[in-house]
């Protein structure tokens, strides 16, 4: 017997229809190149969604036509998101932080037949575009609405979709070797957003009465999906422009009420050290949490933000792969009764699955106990994690035969469910046998009042393989000695994994997406290596 429901294609274009009808008066705010606040609603970003879909007909473009946009974080990028899938295309985001080589092989790889560009990015797209097939440029300050001008809202017609039907591309930042392109269907774009909406983090749940604020780039992932959120749920959406600095973020927060805001860690320490020198400045006693992924959070800034400031970071997980949230921190059963250390130790974890997202960790073909202890591969499945990387057969070995998608994060899992983050599989340092996490190491250095910023590289050792090296950053007039570091760290974790060595910079560089890029820094230091034995590791 089979059930007798209709059969309703999981699309975008519903959820453009529910955002014009239900929330047509709610406002999105973008901050524009002079800094000046730029307003309109839903009501008008749909019209004008539906402008650029008949526009891009109007250009030749036909059903499944890739077209890129190389932007900011604007109102007519927002357009571009409903737009270019409801009109039948293909939103293919291109990372401005790349090497103009990496995007010129992205748009070339992904079939970008038209771009969307602002004019500020206009010299970075001159620098490879001619190594693309690129057929249309529209400039967002003025040919771009010289295509919304010329169409006709009323022209729409929503195009016969399927819910399997490509909505948006996405490039992994090819740190691991080249890019690699993850296709959306419209099937799991809505389906996610139902995954982020259903959650209620730290208890508060996003609503018509919130104020998003993305800070993380709507060329990155799809913005972790929240333009498609706040759309579904009508909540007002503000978007910061090029000004991703503290103090412009902090203006924007205090300006619009923003209630929510997502970006990545090294955005919430430069702000937790503006906050931390001008005590009282900025009124932020509206904000409900801050959603921070991308890379692992110190738990000294989860404890800073709330402690000092009275602000809430919520963790997250995700991978380009999976949409790209997959998890998120939620003081689930006992949890939301707990102290305020035991809650900062759970939020300081990966969180726990969204709904219908399973994972497993594995290791040498078994699954490990969820200890809290044994590590091994994160391995996951679910309604928007990728099967398979676009046009790369070469690539598709990250998939286990049984179907489930394998991470390449090395963690453990807490009884409770929570993942436990030790690092990634070409990161983490194995010593004398033994596995020592770069990323706890990091963190607790980071614990320090004296850092700001701390990564942590193997380098070479003859006894024991691979030694931990510290690269620190410290906080504006402030330091400390390698002995006062290895102080700190004495009895926070096991004494074989205190750094043998320790390197001060002004700077630690970071990829296109701000995490820290250990590559470079493996280059920087590829001459160091440990000089004094240290101490045999012992397993536990």
């Amino acid at each position: 017997m089979k059930g007798q429901m209709m059969d309703f294609p999981l699309t975008l274009p519903p959820l453009l229809r529910r955002a014009e009808t239900y929330f047509g008066d709610q406002e999105i705010v973008t901050r524009m190149p002079d800094k000046s606040f730029h307003r309109y609603t839903f009501r008008d970003m749909a019209r004008r969604a539906k402008q650029l879909a008949v526009g891009l007909e109007g250009l030749g473009l036909k059903k499944g036509d890739r077209v890129a946009t190389l932007c900011w974080n604007h109102y007519q990028h927002l357009e571009a998101y409903f737009g270019i899938p409801c009109g039948g295309f293909v939103l293919h985001t291109l990372n401005l932080r790349l090497h103009p080589t990496d995007i010129a092989y992205i748009a070339k790889h992904g079939g970008d037949k038209a771009v969307i560009v602002d004019k500020s990015l206009i010299p970075l797209l001159d620098t490879f575009r001619e190594h693309t097939d690129i057929e249309h440029v529209l400039v967002v300050e003025d040919s771009y609405e010289d295509l919304l001008a010329g169409a006709s809202a009323d022209d729409w017609t929503e195009p016969d979709l399927d819910e399997w039907d490509a909505a948006a591309m996405c490039y992994t930042s090819g740190t691991t070797g080249r890019p690699k392109g993850v296709v959306y269907a419209h099937r799991s774009t809505v389906l996610h957003a139902l995954g982020v909406a259903s959650l209620s983090p730290l208890g508060e749940r996003v609503s018509e009465e919130d104020t998003l604020l993305p800070v993380v780039p709507m060329f990155h992932a799809n913005a972790w999906g929240y333009p498609y959120l706040a759309a579904m749920l009508g909540s007002k959406l503000v978007f910061p422009g090029p000004f991703l600095d503290p103090e412009s973020l902090l203006e924007d927060f205090v300006a619009e009420q923003v209630t929510w805001t997502a970006g990545v860690p090294t955005i919430w320490l430069g702000m937790l050290q503006m906050l931390d020198a001008n005590p009282g400045k900025w009124d932020l006693s509206h904000m409900k949490g801050m959603l921070v992924g991308g890379s692992a959070v110190p738990r000294s800034m989860i404890a800073g933000y709330k402690e000092r400031h009275g602000l809430r970071v919520v963790q997250g997980w995700g991978m380009t792969e999976t949409s790209p949230v997959a998890s998120v921190s939620d003081m689930i059963g006992d949890l939301r009764n707990a102290d305020a250390d035991t809650q900062y130790d759970f939020i300081a974890m990966a969180g726990v699955p969204l709904p219908l997202v399973e994972l497993r960790v594995m290791a040498e073909g078994k699954e490990v106990p969820w200890d809290a202890e044994s590590m091994g591969e994160l391995e996951v499945r679910g309604p928007w994690v990728a099967s398979a990387y676009y046009d790369d057969d070469e690539l598709n070995d990250r998939w286990t035969d049984d179907g489930w998608f394998r991470t390449g994060d090395i963690v453990s899992m807490h009884p409770k469910g929570f993942i436990q983050i030790k690092d990634r599989s070409k990161d983490v340092i194995k010593s004398g046998g033994e596995w020592i996490s770069s990323v706890e190491l990091e963190n607790r250095i980071m614990g320090h009042p004296a850092v700001a910023e701390a990564a942590v590289i193997a380098m070479p050792h003859e006894k024991w393989s691979e030694r931990p090296l510290a690269v620190v950053v410290f906080k504006e007039g402030q330091s400390a000695t390698e002995e006062q570091l290895r102080e700190h760290l004495t009895g926070q974790c096991a004494k074989w994994w205190i750094p043998d060595r320790f390197e001060f910079v002004e700077e630690i560089p970071k990829t296109a997406v701000g995490k820290f890029k250990k590559t470079a820094l493996r280059e920087q230091f590829a001459d160091v290596r440990a000089e004094a034995p240290a101490e045999a590791p012992v397993a536990g």
